[in-house]
C-alpha cells in the first residue's frame, strides 16, 4: 500500500460490505453498493488498476433463524438470496468484477487457512465463557438467538451488538437479562469453552493504523474511543451448526478446567469469514482473468512481490454500523497473518424515508425491484444516492426530493445542455464540427473538471464527483447561451463552428467524467457522439481529446418526473405502509409484540427504525417573553481544533459579528474537523460560560440529533444576525 495520490502503481481492491443473504434489497442497502461502484469506476477513470469485489454473507444466526422459519436448510435459503442479489446488482449498474459468497470452497479454505495462521502465530487461546442457554427448549443461544440489555448504555441490544444504543460490539455473555429470540423464554448463562483472538495485543498497532487510515472521518474517529477504553479480546467461535467449521474439527480441551470442555463442535463467528471473503473474491477474480491481468497476492499480501512488498491499495466501502469490524478486528487479523492493511475505509450514513427509518417489517421502504418496476432508470437513483449529501451523512429519501433532484439537475442542467448542443450540432453539421482546437476557455474549464474529479477520488468523495460534472454542464449552458451559435451559423460560420465544437467537446468530457455515476446513460451519450469503443474503457485523457466522430441524432437522456407521478407514488407507499402497520398491530395484540430490530437483509444493517424515531413534542410550553430572553445568533466557524485529552470535544473560534468567541462543542467524532471552518452555524449566545478540559466555552452551537446535524441558514445571513 502507498499513500500516494491515485492513480498509483499498486493494484487496488475496492470492496463493499457483504449483504446478509436473508431478505430483499431496498434502496437503503444500495447506497454503499452504488458508492463502491462509483468509486471503483472513478479509479478506473484515473487509470488505476482496480478490482471491485464483494459477495453474499451466507452464515450467521439471521440466516439460520429465517431458514428455520421457512422449513428449509440454511444453505438452500442463503443460496436463493445470493442468486437474487447477484441478479439485482447489475440492474442498478453495480458491476462487481467478482461477486462470490462466504460458503463456497474458496472462502472456506481461505478462512480456515488464515485461522490456522493465527493459531500458529500464538494469537488464539481458549477461554471458558458464559453462553446464553434456554433451559426450557434445551438449546444454546449464540448471537442473534438472544437479546437483552446492553451492559454499557442500558439500551435494548442484540446478542452481538448494541444496535439500538451505543452500537458497540458485544461478546457472548455480555448481554444482561437475556431472552431467547426463538421461544421468548428467559435464558440463563452456562459455561462453554471457546476460542479467542487476542485483539488487545494489537492496541498500539491499531492506534498507529488509524493515524494512517484514509477515507471518511467517522471511520477514523469512532474506533479511537474503543481503543482508549481498552480493547477486549474477541470470541471467534460459536455453538451452532451453520458456518465454517473451526479448522481441525473439534476444539481441544480447555487447559484452564472448569465448565464444559471444548469437545463440542464449533463454527467460526460470521465476522471472521465475512471479511475474508474480500480476499477470496479477489482470488476468484484473479483465477478467472489470470495473474498477469490482476494479481491477488500482490494486492493482499505483504512481500508477495518485489514490486509491491507492502501490498496493494485496499479500500472498504461499508455502512457506518460495521466500522468497528473493519477498523479493529479485521486489520488486526490482517496484521497478524502478514496481509496488507486497508488504505481507506469509506463509511456511509443511513438512508431514511421521509424523515423516518426504513422498516422492513412494516414495509416502510422503497424496494429495489419496486423502483425498477415503476419504470425508473437506475442511473438517476445512482446520482441521488451518490450526490445527496456527504457520504458519511444520512440521506433522507422521498419521492418529492428524488423528483426535484432529477428534474432540476439531471434534466434541467446536464440533460438540457447535452440535448440542445448535440441537436444543434447534428442539424447543422454532417460531422462533429472541427475547429482548429478547443477554445482556451473551454479547454481550461474541462481541465478544472478533470482536476476536480481527481481531487474527489483522493478525498473519497463520491458527491464531489457528481458536483464536478454538474458544474461543467452548468458552464456549458451558460457558454452556449452567451455565444448564441444559432445567430452565428449563417453570418459567422467559423465562429459558430468553434462554439459548437466547444460544446461537443464539453459533452464528450461529461460522458467520460460522469460515467462512474451514470454509466448506462453515458454509454448512450458516447454513441450519440459517434465515438469509437466503449466509454467504460477510457480514462480521463479521453476528456481532453475533443470531438472526433460522426454525430448521431440525439435523444434526451433524462426524463422529467411530473408532480402527478409523485403523488401517485406517495399514495401507493402510504397505503402499503398503513396496511403493513395494521397487520403488525394485529400480530402485537396476538403475541405480545413483534420486535422491529430483526436484520433487514443487509450486511450493513441499514434498518434504522430505532435509531431515527422522533421523540414526542413536549407538553411544557414557554412564553414569548421567555423565548425573547434567548439570544440566538448566526455565527461562522473560523477555526476548529481538538482539545487534548477529550475524545469528542473541539475548540471552535466562532465569528458572531460583534465579537469572536471560543465555544467548546462535542463534534469531533461526528464531523470532519478540516471541513468546519467557514461553516455557518446557529449559536445560543447567552448560554452560561462553562469550563471543559481547561477551555472556557462562551456559548453553545446548536445541532439536531445524535449525529449533530449542524443548524445553519438558508440564505446568506451575516454573522451576528439574531434568530427570532
Amino acid at each position: 500500500m502507498s499513500h500516494d495520490d491515485f492513480p498509483t502503481d499498486h493494484p487496488a481492491v475496492v470492496t463493499c460490505g457483504l449483504p446478509y443473504a436473508n431478505g430483499d434489497l431496498h434502496i437503503g442497502h444500495l447506497r454503499t453498493y452504488v458508492g463502491g461502484d462509483v468509486f471503483s469506476r472513478a479509479l478506473n477513470r484515473l487509470g488505476q488498476e482496480t478490482a471491485f469485489v464483494s459477495g453474499s454473507d451466507m452464515h450467521g444466526t439471521p440466516v439460520a433463524v429465517n431458514a428455520e422459519k421457512e422449513g428449509v436448510s440454511p444453505e438452500s435459503f442463503a443460496l436463493d438470496w445470493h442468486e437474487t442479489y447477484a441478479e439485482t446488482f447489475p440492474k442498478f449498474n453495480v458491476e462487481f468484477d467478482n461477486y462470490g459468497h462466504t460458503h463456497d470452497e474458496t472462502n472456506t479454505q481461505t478462512t480456515q487457512g488464515l485461522v490456522r495462521d493465527l493459531e500458529e502465530g500464538g494469537h488464539l487461546y481458549e477461554k471458558d465463557i458464559m453462553v446464553a442457554y434456554d433451559p426450557v427448549d434445551d438449546q444454546y443461544l449464540p448471537d442473534r438467538y438472544v437479546e437483552g440489555t446492553c451492559p454499557y448504555c442500558g439500551a435494548h441490544a442484540r446478542g452481538d451488538e448494541c444496535d439500538e444504543g451505543c452500537q458497540r460490539h458485544l461478546e457472548p455473555g455480555e448481554v444482561e437479562d437475556p431472552v431467547s429470540t426463538i421461544s421468548g423464554n428467559p435464558a440463563e448463562y452456562r459455561e462453554r469453552t471457546h476460542k479467542f483472538f487476542e485483539v488487545s495485543a494489537f492496541a498500539d498497532y491499531l492506534s498507529d493504523f488509524l493515524d494512517r487510515l484514509e477515507g471518511t472521518s467517522n471511520a477514523r474517529n469512532q474506533p479511537r474511543e474503543w481503543i482508549e477504553q481498552g480493547l477486549q479480546d474477541w470470541c471467534i467461535t460459536r455453538d451452532m451448526d451453520w458456518g465454517i467449521d473451526y479448522p481441525g474439527g473439534e476444539a481441544t480441551e480447555s487447559p484452564r478446567g472448569g465448565g464444559e470442555t471444548a469437545d463440542h463442535d464449533l463454527v467460526l463467528y460470521v465476522w471472521v469469514d465475512a471479511p475474508i471473503e474480500y480476499i477470496s473474491s479477489t482470488k476468484q477474480y484473479s483465477g478467472r482473468v489470470g495473474a498477469d491481468a490482476f494479481d491477488w497476492e500482490a494486492a493482499w499480501k505483504e512481500n508477495a512481490s518485489d514490486e509491491h512488498p507492502e501490498g496493494g491499495e485496499i479500500i472498504h466501502v461499508i455502512g457506518r454500523d460495521i466500522i468497528q469490524h473493519h477498523t479493529i478486528f479485521w486489520p488486526a487479523m490482517l496484521e497478524a497473518t502478514g496481509h496488507a492493511e486497508p488504505r481507506a475505509v469509506m463509511a456511509s450514513g443511513f438512508v431514511t424515508l421521509g424523515g423516518k427509518g426504513f422498516s422492513t417489517s412494516r414495509d416502510r421502504a422503497v424496494w429495489a425491484d419496486e423502483y425498477l418496476e415503476e419504470g425508473f432508470h437506475p442511473d438517476p437513483l445512482r446520482y441521488y444516492l451518490a450526490t445527496n449529501g456527504g457520504f458519511q451523512q444520512d440521506v433522507d429519501f422521498s419521492w418529492e426530493k428524488f423528483a426535484d433532484r432529477v428534474n432540476t439537475e439531471l434534466v434541467g442542467t446536464v440533460g438540457n445542455f447535452l440535448y440542445r448542443s448535440l441537436l444543434f450540432a447534428h442539424r447543422n453539421y454532417d460531422e462533429a464540427p472541427i475547429a482548429e482546437a478547443t477554445s482556451d476557455e473551454v479547454e481550461e474549464r474541462i481541465e478544472e473538471a478533470i482536476a476536480a474529479v481527481e481531487a474527489a477520488v483522493n478525498d473519497y468523495s463520491v458527491r464531489a464527483l457528481g458536483d464536478a460534472v454538474t458544474g461543467l454542464a452548468r458552464f456549458g449552458n451558460e457558454y452556449i447561451q452567451r455565444s448564441e451559435p444559432w445567430k452565428l451559423v449563417d453570418d459567422e460560420p467559423e465562429e459558430a463552428a468553434q462554439v459548437i465544437h466547444d460544446c461537443v467537446a464539453l459533452a464528450k468530457a461529461i460522458a467520460v467524467l460522469f460515467e462512474p455515476i451514470a454509466p448506462e446513460k453515458c454509454e448512450r451519450l458516447w454513441d450519440q457522439l459517434g465515438e469509437d469503443g466503449s466509454v467504460h474503457e477510457v480514462t480521463v485523457e479521453a476528456a481532453r481529446e475533443g470531438p472526433a466522430g460522426d454525430l448521431a441524432e440525439p435523444t434526451e437522456l433524462f426524463a422529467q418526473i411530473e408532480d402527478e407521478r409523485v403523488e401517485a407514488l406517495n399514495e401507493k407507499l402510504e397505503s402499503r405502509v398503513a396496511e403493513a402497520e395494521s397487520d403488525d398491530g394485529e400480530r402485537d395484540a396476538d403475541d405480545g409484540g413483534d420486535s422491529d430490530s430483526t436484520d433487514d437483509g443487509s450486511g450493513d444493517h441499514d434498518d434504522t427504525d430505532d435509531m431515527t424515531d422522533i421523540e414526542p413534542l413536549s407538553d411544557d410550553r414557554i412564553s414569548f417573553d421567555q423565548f425573547q430572553e434567548l439570544d440566538i445568533r448566526v455565527g461562522r466557524i473560523e477555526e476548529a481544533e481538538g482539545i487534548e485529552g477529550a475524545d469528542d470535544l473541539l475548540r471552535l473560534r466562532v465569528d458572531l459579528g460583534a465579537e469572536t468567541r471560543t465555544i467548546v462543542a462535542g463534534l469531533k467524532q461526528l464531523h470532519d474537523v478540516d471541513d468546519l471552518p467557514d461553516t455557518k452555524v446557529i449559536v445560543l449566545a447567552n448560554m452560561e460560560k462553562a469550563e471543559l478540559f481547561g477551555v472556557e466555552s462562551n456559548g453553545m452551537v446548536l445541532a439536531a440529533g445524535e449525529e449533530a446535524d449542524l443548524l445553519t441558514t438558508y440564505e446568506d445571513a451575516a454573522p451576528g444576525t439574531k434568530v427570532k
